[in-house]
């Protein structure tokens, strides 16, 4: 029952108590301080990017004391939501969706503005991908009415960023002959399937959902452009200019020209500012091999990784930054 202090209890704490008096154990190390990282899908680049930050938080947490957990998740938007609920430590959110977050629109107009949500630093550039069956003859985004297209998961940042560009058209699911919520490790086979004609993934590249589609079946990656597009950009600055490489894919020769958000690391205020100091520093001191540890963050730089964010930065990441002079 709470508020008893039992024997066991007593033993514990007086061996807790113990262990802390050791002089060998320094505070960091005496209290390790456990974060869990929300991504994505398996298959998108959230999940390893993910997992590429915490192996080198986890490589000096003897000298930090935090430990580093990821978790596969529904993307930006559940990523959000579970940041604002204590439910995870940190998340990788789109650059977009933070926008909307905090300013409590689109998506999150009912849960209202969340002001306590802070930037630690962007990652990867995103590119808005539309994969299609060679044979469903889809060479434009235009070509999409009539299809059958898989919108994506439910409250991913993927889902939203369609559902955007799909109002600039004046689009709505029943513009399309069958329109799924598969999730991005269910849309490669089921393309291959036969059955959907298309689907979009905002992701950075290379991606193995995509390779997945490319060698299993005869795909390709569709260009998204035009006037529509165009003024959807203007309208929304944080989607900038993208280009997929030529020869990435098997099927897609050339390069191919869309538009994209980035990726960002996010916290909640309420998260200490030693936490997100050490996390920060793991990767910015450890940048050429976080950069190897996957293709999307190759182009990386200490420069680029303080851009595209539309949230304040956290005081513990700030405290870095400004150390290495990163920031004024």
């Amino acid at each position: 029952m709470k508020g008893i202090l039992t024997l066991k209890h007593l033993v514990c704490a007086l061996g807790l108590s113990a262990m802390l008096a050791v002089p060998a154990f320094d505070d960091a190390r005496a209290a390790d301080n456990f974060v869990t990282i929300g991504t994505g899908g398996i298959t998108g680049v959230y999940y390893p990017v993910g997992g590429a930050i915490c192996r080198l938080v986890n490589k000096g947490r003897k000298d930090h004391g935090v430990r580093c957990t990821v978790e596969s998740t529904g993307a930006s938007v559940f990523n959000v939501n579970a940041i604002r609920s204590g439910d995870l430590s940190m998340g990788i959110v789109q650059s977009d969706t933070q926008f909307y977050a905090m300013g409590g629109t689109e998506q999150f107009e009912k849960a209202g503005p969340d002001k306590d949500l802070r930037a630690m630093f962007s990652l990867q550039s995103e590119a808005f991908t539309l994969v299609a069956r060679t044979d469903a003859n889809i060479n434009t985004f235009d070509d999409l009415p009539g299809k059958r297209m898989n919108l994506g998961d439910p409250g991913s940042g993927n889902r939203n960023t369609l559902e955007l560009l799909m109002k600039e058209y004046g689009w709505t699911p029943a513009t399309f002959k069958l329109a799924t919520d598969l999730k991005p490790a269910e849309m490669a086979g089921a393309l291959c399937d036969n059955k959907i004609d298309a689907y979009v993934y905002v992701v950075g590249h290379p991606n193995g959902s995509i390779k997945e589609a490319a060698t299993t079946c005869s795909s390709h990656v569709v260009p998204v452009t035009g006037p529509k597009v165009a003024a959807f950009m203007k309208k929304f600055a944080f989607y900038p200019e993208a280009t997929i490489p030529g020869g990435m894919y098997t099927g897609t020769d050339k390069d191919v020209k869309t538009f994209g958000p980035r990726a960002t690391l996010l916290c909640s205020a309420k998260l200490d500012d030693n936490t997100v100091y050490q996390v920060t520093k793991a990767v910015f001191e450890n940048l050429d091999e976080f950069k190897k540890l996957h293709p999307a963050l190759a182009d990386l730089t200490p420069q680029n990784m303080l851009e595209g964010n539309s949230v304040p930065y956290h005081p513990g990441a700030v405290k870095y930054f400004k150390e290495k002079g990163l920031m004024k």
